[in-house]
C-alpha cells in the first residue's frame, strides 16, 4: 500500500485538497445544488491540464529562443519538406491562427534569421516563406528536446493509460468537429 501524501506542514493530503477541481465542484454542490457540475470533472481538469502542459512546452521552446507561435511556424515548415516553404496562408490554416497573426510570427522568424520570404514562382502576388538552413538546425534540436519533453509528460501514465487517453480524446475532438444528427424524433438539446 503506498503511503499517504503530506504536505509541507506534514499533514496527509486528502484526495479533494490535491484535486482543485474537487474542491471547485464540492463549493457548486453547495451553492447551486441544482446544477449538475458534473462535466467540470473533466473538462476542469483538462482546461487546468492544458496550461499546465503549456507550461512545460514552452520552457523548452524558451531554451531555443522561441515562443510558442513561433515553434509552430517552424514546424510547419518543416513538416512541409524539402524544400522546406509553405505560402503564409498555407501557414495560417497550418497552424490555424489568423493571417496577421502569422504575418508577425514570420517578421520575428525572418529577423532571427530562421526563415527567408520571397516572391512565389507560381504567382508573382504571392509570397513564399522558406525554413533557412540555420532555421532547419535549430528547429530540428529544438524538435527533439520537444519529442523527449513530451515523452517525460506522458511518462507518468501507464502505455495503456495513454493508449486509452488518446482514443477516448481522438472520439470526442472527431465528435465535436463532426456532430451527428440527432436521430429522428429526438430533438437536439
Amino acid at each position: 500500500m503506498a503511503p499517504t501524501p503530506t504536505g509541507p506542514d506534514h499533514s496527509p493530503i486528502t484526495p479533494a485538497a490535491a484535486d482543485h477541481v474537487a474542491s471547485i465542484q464540492a463549493e457548486w454542490r453547495r451553492e447551486r445544488p441544482d446544477l449538475d457540475v458534473s462535466p467540470q470533472a473533466v473538462i476542469g481538469r483538462l482546461h487546468r491540464l492544458s496550461g499546465r502542459l503549456t507550461e512545460e512546452l514552452c520552457l523548452v521552446y524558451g531554451r531555443y529562443g522561441l515562443g510558442e507561435g513561433e515553434f509552430d511556424v517552424l514546424a510547419a515548415l518543416r513538416r512541409a519538406g524539402a524544400p522546406f516553404e509553405r505560402a503564409p496562408g498555407e501557414l495560417a490554416a497550418h497552424t490555424m491562427v489568423t493571417t496577421g497573426a502569422m504575418t508577425k510570427r514570420i517578421d520575428r522568424l525572418e529577423r532571427a534569421g530562421l526563415v527567408t520570404r520571397r516572391r512565389s514562382e507560381a504567382d508573382g502576388r504571392g509570397r513564399v516563406v522558406a525554413l533557412t538552413e540555420a532555421g532547419r538546425r535549430l528547429f530540428d534540436e529544438a524538435f527533439t528536446a520537444h519529442m523527449r519533453n513530451e515523452h517525460r509528460l506522458l511518462s507518468v501514465l501507464t502505455p495503456e493509460e495513454a493508449s486509452a487517453l488518446e482514443a477516448l480524446l481522438t472520439t470526442w475532438q472527431r465528435r465535436l468537429d463532426h456532430p451527428e444528427p440527432p436521430p429522428a424524433g429526438h430533438p437536439h438539446p
